[in-house]
């Protein structure tokens, strides 16, 4: 049990929000407790606001390979507590713990990578038609960061947000999902003792997700928001911060196809399907969820992967062995059966699963079984809707124009997948998918050092990759007359 009662940072100080209400943070696997944590409200968030303006140009006033080092610290800190932060995420989000320690890893990159922006992050000459005029520009901190973090990856989205921001010399508020404050203070704190100063980096664990978006929003002093979660809110923040003119970069939902042609191996694409299908139980934005398999190699792909996602454990996610951890909450377990029962009755076959699974001496109720669906067809629901759990659902295609018709039939655009031998067809087609990331026989095109983010109802901006920092800075043209 982790008994925290003071989960709320601001000005540098730990304390329990105004009124001293909590909230229990639940371990999905078992349905019990695992501590609870300070539901911050209005006042808390006026409160971090104000600090994280008061603290702004101190830091931002800092040289550049000083806000390096701190990063540099913050990152080196991180990997040394590796088994601590990623046995706290798998208790608190059910992550297999594997898994969780590979996303440690993947957020400690976002602070070395960031530590190494801030000291690149320089301004330019222009050449003016002057002969007695000088310009030269200036990349500056927007100021005061408001940022949102999920609950699917909740230690990599808050390294992936405040690092551009501290690289900066922005200063921010998070606010995490409910469902993983724990994780949220675990980083924050460790920030903290790599040296991040009062008042820079600003927490607020609360369950008044609708209050902190407006308090934020309406502020003048906060300049930015970073948010990372479902299209339909992150339409809504993007519109009223925008006309707020405020900085705004959303990272949204995904639809991702996969696409398997016939001249690919489709043993090797369908453990690649496998894998990153199921990556987090499904519950990555970037997860496949229409698998497009060439007619000719239709059944030989099924028998794979049937066959791969057949020996995936599902447990506890601190078990050995175990790659599918619980759905996050009972609403999830619905969506899949909804999405099941819609393929089933509209023709689609369940190969594999398709129900809930249960495992022998656990009380959590959100297992799912690992389930395979053939022969989809446009008009179901998961052909439409994210399904954001451990369902793949596999499609027939007969001609490249029918594929790409098909893949970029959606709403989303953030990640697609392509498996093909014939390198014309794999640069043709990547370019005409309309999705923000395209891996071309590659299952994971991510990295700290590589842009993340997507087109259409997927989002705008981009997270790492130079062009991070680029989301947390303006520009400031000098004109000199000499």
């Amino acid at each position: 049990m982790i008994n925290h009662t003071e989960t709320i940072l601001i000005g540098g100080n730990w304390r329990a929000a105004d009124g001293g209400e909590s909230f229990e943070v639940m371990d999905p696997s078992t349905g019990r407790s695992i501590g609870r944590a300070s539901d911050g409200t209005r006042r808390d968030i006026g409160d971090a606001i104000d600090a994280a303006s008061a603290a702004f140009d101190a830091w931002a006033g800092t040289t550049a390979y000083e806000r390096a080092a701190v990063l540099q610290r913050a990152h080196d800190l991180m990997r040394e507590r590796t088994e601590e932060l990623a046995d706290l995420m798998t208790r608190e989000q059910g992550k297999p713990l594997r898994a969780a320690r590979n996303e440690v890893g993947y957020a400690a990159d976002f602070l070395a990578w960031f530590a190494g922006e801030a000291v690149r992050a320089g301004g330019e000459t222009i050449p003016s038609s002057r002969a007695d005029q000088r310009f030269i520009t200036l990349r500056q901190p927007v100021g005061v960061v408001a940022a949102i973090t999920p609950w699917n990856y909740p230690i990599s989205m808050i390294t992936r947000k405040l690092g551009p921001a501290i690289a900066a010399g922005c200063t921010s508020v998070l606010k995490p999902a409910s469902q993983t404050p724990l994780c949220a203070v675990a980083t924050v704190k460790l920030l903290e003792d790599a040296g991040v100063p009062a008042g820079v980096v600003n927490l607020v664990t609360t369950r008044r997700s609708r209050e902190f978006a407006d308090l934020v929003i309406e502020s003048d002093a906060v300049r930015k928001l970073t948010f990372t979660g479902s299209t339909e809110i992150g339409r809504d923040l993007a519109g009223r911060a925008g006309a707020n003119m405020k900085r705004v970069s959303v990272e949204l939902g995904g639809h991702a196809p996969f696409i398997v042609f016939e001249d690919a191996d489709p043993v090797h694409a369908a453990k690649g399907a496998a894998l990153v299908k199921f990556l987090n139980t499904g519950q990555a934005c970037i997860s496949p969820n229409r698998i497009y398999v060439h007619r000719s190699l239709y059944e030989a792909f099924l028998d794979t992967l049937q066959t791969r996602v057949a020996a995936l454990k599902v447990g506890q996610g601190t078990e050995p062995g175990v790659a599918i951890g619980p759905l996050i909450d009972e609403r999830a377990v619905a969506k899949m059966e909804q999405q099941v029962r819609d393929a089933r009755e509209k023709g689609a076959r369940v190969v594999l699963g398709g129900e809930r699974a249960t495992v022998d001496g656990l009380a959590g109720e959100t297992f799912f079984a690992p389930t395979v669906l053939a022969d989809v067809a446009p008009e179901m629901i998961i052909s439409r809707e994210e399904t954001f759990g451990p369902i793949a659902a596999v499609t027939p295609f007969d001609s490249e124009e029918e594929v790409l018709a098909l893949a970029n039939d959606t709403e989303y655009g953030l990640a697609a997948y392509v498996y093909t031998n014939d390198l014309a067809r794999a640069i043709r087609v990547s370019e005409r998918l309309r999705f923000g990331m395209v891996g071309v026989n590659d299952i994971n095109p991510t990295s700290a050092a590589a842009p993340f983010g997507g087109v259409k109802y997927s989002g705008l901006g981009r997270e790492g990759g130079s062009q991070g920092i680029d989301e947390y800075l303006d520009v400031k043209l000098i004109g000199i007359s000499v």
